[in-house]
């Protein structure tokens, strides 16, 4: 039993500095998300906007997961802001697209169109799916 508590606490403050460097990450990354978007989605949901809280949802949940791949497979804190910073960039170049696709996206959730929300939400979690599932394991050398 030693040998499992002293692991424990020789990776407990590894486990806390990285956890917390990926929480504050996805809290920059969502704030600039919210300042780069021509909505304000937090006033927005604070007048009970649901099209709104579902695009943000999107939004944050389309940051967290590719984060929390990183997360999993870095090999510094360096190698997760990076990846945080492209999981960013990924997410308003999805908004840019939908968008172009649908017209006028920030006039529509103001509206509280659900169907251009949840558009929105779900291409956000799918890219970032397909982002995490590339950034899974970096020691696979594909190419």
């Amino acid at each position: 039993m030693g040998g499992e508590i002293g692991a424990f606490v020789e990776a407990f403050p590894r486990f806390l500095i990285w956890s917390a460097s990926a929480g504050v990450l996805l809290i920059i990354a969502s704030t600039i998300y919210v300042l780069l978007t021509p909505w304000k989605e937090m006033a927005l949901v604070r007048q009970g906007n649901t099209a709104a809280g579902v695009a943000l949802a999107g939004a944050i949940g389309g940051l967290a997961i590719p984060i929390s791949s990183t997360l999993a497979s870095s090999v510094s804190l360096f190698d997760l802001l990076i990846w945080g910073v492209i999981a960013l960039i990924l997410q308003l170049i999805v908004y840019r697209l939908v968008d172009l696709l649908l017209g006028d996206v920030p006039k529509r959730i103001e509206n509280e169109e659900m169907g251009a929300a949840i558009f929105l939400a779900g291409t956000k979690i799918s890219s970032a799916l397909i982002l995490a599932a590339g950034l899974w394991d970096p020691a696979l050398q594909r190419f």
